[in-house]
């Protein structure tokens, strides 16, 4: 059965997706994601608190403005439920025993402060995860003005959170993991400046240091499979001839999900293979 936990963190889940097409929307296009006021794109008419609900303020409006009956793009209330559903599932995985049978939850149990804290990493990379996938999806870029900003945020929760749970050596494999994922991306964005941008660098390091954090297998995991996701969904264009040779595709989301990958499933995965190759 899945917890009043799991629940409350799906509805602040939605409260964050709907900020979170704010900054998809904003961001690029250099404006301010405080001000003014959300509006409707045709006739600039505010957007009323009452008809700003998270899903239920579209469906309820069939998907159009209330004042000149424009419509709406739908990727608004997927956002939205797609970042709950998202924060349930970190929840989830960070209080293991919250849902019965979840082999995939985080392999650890530690005070529970510490794990609070991890919670809100988590949590965090979830919702930076979501706005620099449809960002990069949409302009091909990873904003800096997500990207630095994590790496002290990242800094500081990680560090708290490994001091909380007694695990200072976290720390260390964690620093390993971002300038292992850094260099590695740097290397290529030389090599092919074409192939990678300094965007997907950034974003290295940040998954770096969350995988780092989490441990070695999750690190490797989450570093091959970025590139095995992207690898198979640039071979499925090319099949399909939805993408030429040439084609530029955006390289972040799968880094971010390569990276979950990695997080949820890392140990599971390793142990999988070292056992079929008798390692272990």
């Amino acid at each position: 059965m899945i917890s009043a936990v799991a629940v409350i963190a799906a509805l602040f889940g939605l409260l964050i997706g709907s900020f979170l097409n704010v900054v998809i929307y904003r961001i690029p296009a250099g404006k301010s994601i405080v001000s003014p006021p959300s509006a409707c794109g045709s006739c600039g008419a505010r957007i009323r608190s009452y008809d700003n609900i998270p899903v239920l303020s579209w469906l309820l409006l069939r998907g159009k403005c209330r004042d000149c009956g424009a419509a709406f793009s739908v990727r608004y209330p997927l956002v939205e439920l797609g970042t709950g559903v998202f924060f349930a599932i970190v929840t989830l995985w960070v209080f293991p025993g919250q849902v019965a049978g979840d082999g995939a939850a985080l392999a650890w149990t530690r005070p529970l402060l510490a794990q609070i804290i991890v919670l809100v990493a988590f949590l965090y990379l979830a919702a930076v995860s979501v706005a620099l996938a449809m960002i990069d999806i949409d302009t091909h870029t990873l904003p800096n003005r997500i990207l630095l900003p994590a790496y002290p945020v990242a800094a500081v929760l990680l560090t708290a959170a490994a001091l909380a749970a007694g695990e200072p050596g976290r720390l260390l494999t964690a620093l390993i993991g971002a300038a292992a994922l850094f260099g590695l991306y740097l290397a290529l964005a030389l090599i092919s400046p074409g192939g990678m941008g300094l965007g997907d660098v950034k974003l290295a390091g940040v998954l770096g240091l969350y995988l780092g954090w989490l441990g070695w297998a999750p690190l490797v995991v989450g570093a091959f499979g970025a590139f095995l996701l992207g690898g198979l969904f640039g071979i499925g264009l090319l099949v399909t001839r939805k993408a030429g040779r040439r084609s530029s595709i955006p390289f972040g989301p799968w880094m971010l999900l390569g990276a979950w990958l990695g997080a949820f499933f890392g140990e599971r995965i390793a142990a999988g293979y070292l056992t079929l190759f008798g390692l272990i």
